[in-house]
């Protein structure tokens, strides 16, 4: 396996997009069976280079494997390597990595990447970007993907020999299983974007989009409160995996997401409790229609009170 490292100098640059900095992008629209030439390894002149002043976004899986290496729950891991952000072009919350007093890495030193193995989403992918559209509100519809090179000026890896597919370089990398993982939570983030700024997150969607994307412990005690088995129907086999499958958890909380925020049908909420919130709903939409009538014929009584002092004078 060759071992590139980062991706992102001095840029916005993720998976998500790349306006930031788009004079580091090579034109040239690419497939799966598109060839690129490229090898980082500790003899380049740059090694390690890449992983200073970057902007890191992790995914749900990328936190999830890093803190396992680290074997550290997720809110300490939260709390001593990560930066709360909102997503590129959304206002969904999100954490980027946070770098040391040097502007580097927490996780590099001079001999590479200490959690290599398990490095974040992005990082396997470099020099290589991915991006794909999904429509505003075309739920099931089929996402069109493509990718691009990132060829930034400081980099000596496009100098070697090595010549790979795009298919190669993403089975070498282990960004096959990275995508596979993370593609539910991507789609959200896509489809949140394709919005614009039609529609903006409550500051609760927002506080449970932060939590079920980060902190799959809190999620976890989340999904086995009482409040939530009483709303959904939920399989007790489903729920004794989550209980005890983190893997299985983050799967379960896109669902949750795209349910919640988009409307999906990936979880049916109990009968009773669809009836109580419509019987909630009448009831608000009955005591504003009260209230209304009450208005207007307070109105009406000051508008004849008006015009009667107006004829008395």
């Amino acid at each position: 396996m060759s071992d590139a490292k980062t991706n992102d100098i001095n840029t916005n640059k993720s998976l998500f997009g790349t306006d930031n900095n788009p004079s580091n992008i090579v034109p040239s629209k690419l497939s799966l069976d598109s060839k690129i030439k490229f090898r980082c390894h500790p003899k380049v002149s740059c090694f390690t280079a890449c992983c200073g002043n970057i902007n890191i976004i992790l995914t749900p899986f990328d936190i999830l494997r890093i803190r396992k290496e680290l074997n550290l729950p997720a809110d300490e891991f939260l709390l001593r390597f990560t930066t709360p952000v909102f997503l590129e072009k959304t206002d969904m919350p999100g954490v980027k990595l946070h770098l040391d007093e040097n502007g580097r890495c927490p996780f590099v030193t001079e001999k590479g990447c200490t959690i290599y193995q398990h490095r974040p989403t992005t990082c396997r992918y470099y020099p290589v970007g991915m991006s794909f559209f999904h429509g505003a509100g075309e739920e099931g519809a089929t996402a069109e993907e493509f990718y691009f090179l990132v060829q930034e000026e400081h980099c000596k890896g496009h100098n070697e020999d090595q010549v790979m597919t795009i298919r190669d370089w993403r089975k070498d990398q282990g960004i096959d299983e990275s995508d596979a993982m993370n593609r539910e939570w991507m789609e959200l983030v896509m489809r949140r974007k394709s919005f614009g700024q039609q529609a903006t997150l409550s500051e609760s969607a927002q506080k449970i989009f932060f939590m079920a994307s980060t902190d799959l412990d809190k999620f976890r005690n989340f999904v086995m409160s009482d409040s939530f088995k009483d709303t959904y129907e939920l399989d007790q086999t489903d729920m004794a995996e989550l209980e005890k499958d983190d893997v299985a958890l983050m799967k379960f909380s896109f669902k949750y997401l795209a349910s919640s925020l988009f409307g999906t049908q990936d979880l049916k909420i109990k009968e009773d409790k669809i009836k109580e919130r419509s019987a909630k709903m009448n009831m608000t939409r009955d005591e504003a229609e009260q209230r209304a009538e009450k208005v207007y014929e307070e109105l009406v009584k000051d508008k004849e009170a008006l015009l009667a002092e107006k004829k008395a004078n």
